[in-house]
């Protein structure tokens, strides 16, 4: 929005009683009871119906430079993002808050801070839509059935649609559920979506036009409800994780005008803002994002997200649990992909790709992607297998690591135990267009990925990644050994596996 305006140890105490391819191409793709006869209540109106224009909220100040201003960490807080968020460095916050650990990770959720800020102008909303343990598909989501939300609506759209997508005959809900599970969004938040821009339940039916493009994004090769709710949810990742590692700090909307996101913000508000600078023209956009928008409808569904929120999902000092290379002791393979996206295009950068030597173009391998950890499978089916650490069965809770590009052939089944070492299958091209075999890991923590690099590296045995900058390039660093990305195999991208 173009507005420009004139004790550590204590904390981490109380919160602990709180308790690929050489190149990867993805397939694109408990809320509170509601009233009887859920499909006859009059929604909220949909984007693009005559609404007033939005209730006006505070501003900030125009701070000077350095200036001291009180902030409360939130989930997922690191460092190095609120740094940028406030346009400010790590040193500085430091010194501002002497107490804090040097091999801090996350911030403890809810510990009082002082940050120095550098005023940047064209700050956006101020105005929370929805906390983050909402946005991922994570332990807020378990018991949410969208089968039969969705069937509370039967005169709605949504309830009667029917698409072929991703091999097989999809419902409507079963859409939702299938782009919920791959992109880690949590389904009430894409519903939401389909009904505050589509009319999915309270409109029997919409144009053919609109059908073809039911979210608006009108490009041929997304056609139907599972393309634009995929293109959706990876709009929505780019924001959050975007937001999340401090690599996002402006955006432009449909007008031309920036806006940069309030520093106070949370990821999954800014995952919202970006996803509607980019669907919306600017006047609905600012609509979207107020009291007036999208949260009325959220709160109308499922009730006020910010009263009696769930609790933090990811904890304050974060560490990942010991982990081993992705092959068996003694080979040696290629690094063919420093840190990319984990599921779609762009962020989060949470996965890294590894091939079998000798595999040229998608030749059949007989070599075997192992498990990084022990665990049980929770997902088991086309070219994925999902590795659940904590042994739940379920990939919404704890660490789980995703495998992609996994052959059918030799796959392990749901349920199976594995212990770190064991066969998860062969590396192959199955699971999307790639230029060769190879097998892609990315790791979630509660639903949320966790990027590749950073303050939660992706350790591998002691190999720890580091990104240049852009998808894929980069490198593994363990003591003096150096391991660089490349996508043709070459000899600097070699690994052996020693454990």
């Amino acid at each position: 929005m173009r507005l420009k305006f004139p004790k550590m140890l204590v904390w981490l105490g109380l919160l602990g009683l709180w308790g690929v391819l050489w190149a990867c191409n993805f397939p694109q793709p408990q809320g509170q009871p509601l009233p009887q006869g859920g499909h006859q209540v009059a929604l909220p109106p949909v984007a693009g119906q005559p609404t007033p224009s939005p209730t006006p909220l505070p501003v900030r100040p125009e701070y000077k430079p350095g200036t001291l201003v009180s902030y409360t960490a939130q989930t997922g807080d690191t460092l190095p993002a609120l740094a940028a968020h406030f346009n400010t460095t790590v040193s500085e916050i430091r010194a501002a808050n002497p107490d804090l650990p040097e091999d801090i990770t996350t911030l403890p959720p809810g510990m009082p801070m002082q940050i120095p800020i550098y005023y940047a102008p064209f700050w956006g909303s101020p105005f929370k839509i929805l906390p983050d343990p909402l946005y991922v598909n994570g332990p807020a989501a378990k018991g949410f059935d969208v089968q039969a939300f969705v069937a509370q609506y039967p005169n709605g759209w949504l309830a009667n649609y029917q698409e072929y997508a991703a091999g097989a005959t999809r419902s409507g809900a079963n859409i939702v559920e299938t782009i919920a599970r791959a992109y880690s969004i949590d389904p009430r938040l894409l519903v939401t979506l389909l009904e505050y821009q589509a009319g999915a339940l309270s409109k029997p039916t919409l144009p053919e036009d609109q059908m073809r493009y039911p979210l608006g994004y009108e490009d041929p090769g997304h056609r139907g409800l599972y393309l634009q709710l995929g293109y959706a949810a990876n709009l929505l990742n780019n924001g959050y994780y975007g937001w999340r590692i401090g690599a996002l700090s402006v955006f432009t909307l449909q007008d031309g005008t920036e806006v940069r996101p309030d520093p106070w913000q949370n990821a999954a508000s800014v995952a919202l803002q970006f996803y509607f600078a980019k669907m919306l023209p600017a006047d609905m956009y600012y609509m979207a994002i107020s009291p007036e928008g999208f949260y009325r409808l959220y709160s109308f569904l499922f009730g006020d997200p910010w009263e009696n929120p769930p609790p933090p999902h990811i904890p304050a000092n974060l560490h990942q649990p010991p982990m081993r290379l992705p092959f068996s002791k003694g080979e040696v393979w290629a690094f063919t992909g420093a840190p990319h996206t984990g599921w779609g295009v762009g962020q989060p950068f949470a996965a890294l790709d590894f091939a079998p030597l000798g595999a040229t173009g998608c030749k059949p391998s007989d070599r075997w992607a192992v498990a990084v950890a022990d665990g049980v499978v929770a997902r088991s089916e086309y070219a994925t297998v999902m590795l659940d650490l904590d042994d739940d069965m379920d990939e919404r809770t704890g660490w789980n690591v995703l495998y992609f590009h996994l052959a059918d052939n030799g796959r392990v089944p749901q349920g199976a135990l594995l212990k770190a070492g064991d066969p998860v299958g062969h590396p192959s091209c199955e699971g999307g267009r790639t230029t060769g075999t190879h097998v892609h890991i990315a790791r979630k923590y509660n639903g949320e990925w966790i990027v590749a690099y950073g303050p939660i590296p992706f350790n591998l045995d002691g190999w720890i990644p580091e990104t240049a900058g852009r998808a894929y390039k980069g490198d593994l660093r363990r003591g003096t050994g150096l391991v660089i990305a490349s996508g043709q195999g070459a000899p600097e991208s070699h690994i052996r596996a020693e454990h």
